[in-house]
């Protein structure tokens, strides 16, 4: 890992370990944290990489707040959570972002099946989605259920799914 590598994965880390623990324990990822994250990997790039380093931070950053700028709209996510791939993106680029959130969905399903079996709604969610399913294949219409009830104690922290993801996709890619 050369010197360049090791100071942005160095950095990262830091990011990502603020901003699960900050997820976790206020709820909300910090724009005092995201906002200079991407500026630090954007000059960063820049620096090392003249305008070819500019363009791979941000396309990484733009790409990053893209892949969750719909969910956020719909109020499945938090802007922090949004700024906090962004912030990913503009320190991996466009290729790392895009495997970062790849895994970071695989861990986030994963976290979010082990939150409904932990507070025991998983069963009540298969039957959910196997009535869709059944319904959908049967009638060929998209009929969504109800929307729950919010229900306290369910909260899905996906800066920490964002966080262990990326650090997932980071250590694959270095495995290959």
């Amino acid at each position: 890992m050369s010197a360049l590598n090791f100071a942005a994965f160095s950095f990262l880390t830091i990011v990502l370990f603020i901003a699960a623990v900050m997820d976790i324990r206020i709820h909300k990822i910090p724009n005092w944290l995201t906002y200079p994250a991407v500026i630090i990997a954007i000059v960063g790039h820049t620096w090392s990489g003249g305008w070819g380093g500019f363009l791979f931070s941000v396309q990484g950053t733009a790409l990053g707040l893209a892949i969750l700028f719909v969910p956020y709209l719909t109020g499945g996510m938090g802007a922090g959570d949004a700024k906090l791939l962004a912030a990913v993106g503009g320190i991996l680029g466009p290729g790392g972002v895009l495997t970062a959130f790849l895994f970071t969905a695989l861990v986030g399903g994963i976290y979010a099946m082990i939150l409904l079996g932990v507070r025991g709604y998983l069963t009540h969610a298969l039957r959910q989605a196997a009535g869709f399913l059944k319904t959908f294949l049967l009638t060929g219409t998209l009929v969504l259920p109800a929307a729950p009830k919010r229900r306290r104690g369910l909260e899905l922290y996906y800066g920490f799914a964002i966080a262990l993801g990326t650090f997932v996709s980071v250590s694959w890619k270095n495995l290959i």
